[in-house]
């Protein structure tokens, strides 16, 4: 069958299922149902299935009868309103407007698929599916993106967001289907790109993961030159390559040699003469101190 006919054979039985009350034990039968209209309304004669193919695909858990019995009453239902526009129609409008690409149609149509198995895709409408998928098919197969005045490039990002977290569970009748040589094997491309997306994934994870070094690791070793002196040195910064690397630190001047002057040429009875002041504690010179003698006020007249 037409990938139309299942796109539309699911749009069907949708409109029904919102219309009326269907039992668990007659979900196959209205699929079946959907699934006959449809084919008869855009597929070739030739390919419409028979009751009895039906039946064989429902395990014989309906008679006949009961297959045309459901047809009429899905038509009944949606008033004999058929036709509704499909998903792959607008992706044959989209790649109309480049370069002919059957790997890139085929992916599109196997993202737009895997759509059919989510409740949260009923709402999207085909246009925006069609453009969505077409936009994330390109994406992984390393294809150029359209350019944004064109149709096919007016896609909704949330949907594609949306799109691209259901690629790791497809169906397994789906993989199977696409996994072959006629639908360009893009099952088994899709599965590989999104081996390569886990792997990258990983290895970001574990550069996150990697401690930070200590400060003892992360302090910059200063090479020693020839003849320095194994001994406390001021940290040297690798901007001021100019300052040779071993300069001492300035040892503490020791209280006792504050004042042994006798270097200089200094009277020795005025330094005895400092020596015995300096535990004098001299007056704080403050504006206070020096205008306390003046009157606060004026005098009277």
């Amino acid at each position: 069958l037409l990938p139309e006919t299942l796109f539309l054979a699911v749009n069907l039985l949708d409109r029904y299922c919102s219309k009326r009350v269907v039992y668990k034990r007659h979900y196959q039968l209205v699929g079946c149902a959907s699934l006959l209209i449809a084919a008869k309304y855009g597929d070739r004669k030739e390919r419409v299935p028979t009751i009895k193919e039906l039946k064989s695909m429902c395990c014989s858990l309906y008679d006949d009868d009961m297959f045309t019995q459901m047809e009429w009453h899905v038509l009944q239902t949606l008033n004999w309103i058929i036709g509704h526009p499909t998903v792959t129609g607008f992706l044959e409008i989209a790649l109309s407007e480049t370069a002919a690409d059957a790997e890139v149609q085929n992916m599109a149509t196997y993202i737009s698929e895997m759509a059919l198995y989510h409740k949260d895709f009923i709402p999207v409408l085909p246009s925006v599916m069609a453009r969505s998928s077409l936009a994330l098919a390109r994406y992984i197969l390393g294809r150029p993106q359209v350019h944004h005045p064109e149709w096919a490039a007016r896609y909704d990002s949330n949907v594609v967001m949306d799109l691209s977290n259901q690629l790791s569970r497809p169906s397994q009748a789906l993989f199977r289907k696409y996994s072959s040589a006629h639908l360009s094997n893009v099952a088994t491309t899709l599965e590989q790109f999104l081996q390569r997306q886990n792997l990258m994934q990983q290895q970001q994870h574990a550069a996150s993961q990697q401690p930070y070094p200590s400060p003892a690791q992360s302090t910059l070793d200063v090479q020693q030159l020839p003849g320095a002196m194994m001994t406390p040195q001021t940290p040297q910064k690798p901007v001021y390559a100019s300052v040779p690397i071993g300069v001492l630190t300035p040892p503490e001047t020791p209280e006792k040699d504050f004042y042994d002057n006798s270097s200089y040429n200094v009277n020795q009875n005025l330094m005895h003469r400092l020596h015995a002041c300096s535990n004098v504690t001299s007056a704080p010179s403050h504006s206070s101190y020096q205008y306390s003698s003046y009157p606060t006020s004026y005098p009277s007249q």
